[in-house]
């Protein structure tokens, strides 16, 4: 197998990998701006500098030279190269700042001139404490600056588009953003203008920047050039708990990072998932953080005289259970949801079929042709496929409409949908029935609700969704609500300000946290309260029983779900919306 000497030390390679990822594979940290894994490679920054050598052949016996030790001699480049264009071949000598002062100077230098007109304004920057440039400034920078001229000025706080502003003095002209939009989103919205010292990114004249997937450019931003609209200025990164979960707003999936501060979300930025969304996200799905925080129902409500009042969760479980058994089966239609998670429909399916109710129906919500074949799809609910693995009965919006109208109901159970939102029934369809809505956010159809129970959002719970390639993922709590804590909760990251607050301290309260549940618990409540309960204590439970009772989900655990990204379940295929 080939091999690689670095600082001395031998390394075995495949391929030809580029010596800088080799390096950063093999876990050896090396200093670099505008390299990027996903993105092609200018070496225009020259950060990544290293020594190179490779052994000389010897052209009559095919052998290497050797030098009077018996060693191979080698013959290195003239000058330092950058390791992000160098491709590892066999026999190379690496010297890296580890084993060469002329590396550690040749660090220092590129920095201290990328820094000549860099702005001191790092205490009021977005990227402070995850800034490449700081960073990298403190660990192979100089100590101070020996330029005590007057900096280059560039334009300040310009809006490029609708979500992205640009400090350009901040630029290092690392071009990412510019390829980004030339290889990846393939809008060609960005381009460097301007020459020397004065160059930065920018629209063309009367362009504005309005790509869907712009705000990730701020993501690869390595200084704080780039920055979100929405944002900005909200909150230091050192502040939040970073969260890893997955992506609700649409069928693919997409993995996430979710960042809160005092049980808000503040943010949410990509995942790497080489599977799934690579190192991107559409924008739309950062526009989540509004549904997790804002407009959300907490605490039960039940109407009493056409008036919604607010109850207590007793009384809640108390209604559930009235409702259902004041009926027959066949008065009843309950109907689950491809936005709710696995778990949720499976409880919920497994509870009607306890009371003789056979089925749970669902109806999709797919637009045609809104996707862009990239990772905006054209389902724009995460768990279609995991509704259809559980065996929900699929119907198209007209059979569930005449199936919600049928004279014979009575009572209709519905999980997390806002089918009157989106003008799958109408309130005249629902009138004189008594309609149980689990909900995590008030809408049109928790408006006309007999009993709303407040259950989790995808931020809140732990939980699993199948997405339109049929891989199983799962998100992890970020935020607690009334019931749960953090410092409790092993799932859950706990950050500085969680750690040390007590409720006397004016960075926490408990003002934000919402009264819900999970659905599936409050259907084991409601199990328990009539007698029979599944005995289910948290999600895994619930995870467990459907993977013994369903045979698509077999030997699919959470730990499998982490440890492989998401698991590829067989026969979740897409398959075509029938009416019933």
């Amino acid at each position: 197998m080939p091999e690689i000497f670095i600082d001395d030390k031998r390394y075995e390679f495949e391929g030809s990998p580029v010596l800088l990822q080799f390096l950063l594979d093999v876990g050896l940290d090396h200093p670099f701006f505008c390299y990027h894994p996903s993105l092609s490679i200018p070496a225009n920054c020259r950060q990544c500098y290293v020594e190179v050598g490779t052994p000389v052949p010897n052209r009559e016996t095919g052998d290497y030279e050797l030098d009077e030790n018996g060693e191979r001699v080698i013959r290195f480049f003239p000058k330092l190269m950058p390791a992000c264009k160098m491709e590892a071949s066999d026999g190379m000598v690496v010297k890296t700042h580890r084993s060469s002062e002329l590396v550690k100077r040749g660090h220092k230098d590129v920095l201290e001139f990328i820094l000549m007109n860099h702005p001191l304004d790092c205490p009021i920057c977005d990227q402070a404490g995850e800034c490449p440039l700081q960073i990298q400034t403190y660990k192979y920078g100089p100590e101070g600056s020996r330029f005590e001229h007057k900096k280059v000025h560039k334009p300040k706080r310009i809006k490029l588009g609708p979500r992205v502003i640009l400090d350009a003095e901040r630029c290092i002209n690392c071009t990412r953003c510019v390829r980004f939009t030339e290889e990846i989103s393939q809008t060609h919205q960005l381009a460097i203008i301007s020459r020397g010292d004065k160059n930065y990114p920018a629209t063309a004249p009367g362009r504005e920047f309005d790509d869907p997937y712009s705000l990730n450019t701020v993501d690869i931003c390595p200084v704080g050039a780039l920055t979100s609209s929405d944002f900005r200025f909200k909150a230091r990164v050192w502040e939040m708990n970073q969260t890893p979960s997955i992506d609700v707003t649409n069928g693919k999936g997409a993995n996430i990072d979710i960042w809160t501060r005092d049980n808000l979300v503040m943010r949410i930025t990509p995942r790497f998932n080489p599977n799934v969304n690579d190192y991107w996200m559409p924008d739309f799905g950062r526009d989540d953080y509004r549904r997790m925080n804002e407009n959300r129902i907490s605490r039960p409500e039940v109407k009493v005289d056409d008036t919604r009042i607010k109850s207590s969760w007793h009384n809640a479980v108390l209604t559930f259970n009235e409702y259902l058994s004041g009926v027959n089966n066949k008065e009843i239609l309950g109907i689950g949801s491809a936005f709710s998670s696995v778990e949720d429909n499976y409880a919920l399916n497994k509870l009607l079929n306890r009371i003789g109710v056979s089925e749970l129906v669902f109806t999709p919500n797919i637009e045609e042709g809104s996707g862009d074949g990239f990772l905006i799809s054209d389902d724009k609910y995460p768990n279609t496929n995991g509704c259809r693995l559980l065996g929900l009965k699929e119907m198209n919006p007209a059979g569930l409409n005449k199936a919600i109208s049928a004279a014979s109901v009575k009572v209709v159970v519905m999980m997390e949908d806002d089918l009157v939102g989106r003008s799958v029934v109408t309130a005249e369809d629902l009138k004189d029935k008594k309609v149980i809505y689990f909900g995590s956010n008030n809408n049109e159809t928790s408006k006309l609700a007999d009993l709303v129970v407040p259950i989790t959002c995808s931020a809140e719970h732990t939980a699993s969704y199948v997405n339109v390639d049929g891989r199983i993922q799962r998100t992890i709590p970020a935020k607690e609500t009334l019931y749960t804590n953090r410092k409790l909760n092993l799932e859950m990251s706990v950050g500085r300000l969680d750690r040390y607050a007590t409720k006397y301290d004016n960075w926490s309260s408990d003002d934000n946290r919402i009264d819900c549940v999970p659905a599936w618990e409050f259907i084991e409540n409601a199990a328990e309260q009539s007698g029979q309960p599944f005995n289910f204590a948290d999600a895994r439970d619930v995870f467990e029983d459907l993977s013994k009772s369903i045979d698509a989900f077999s030997g699919i655990t959470y730990e499998r779900m982490d440890d492989e990204l998401g698991v590829v379940i067989a026969g979740s295929e897409k398959q075509k919306v029938t009416s019933a």
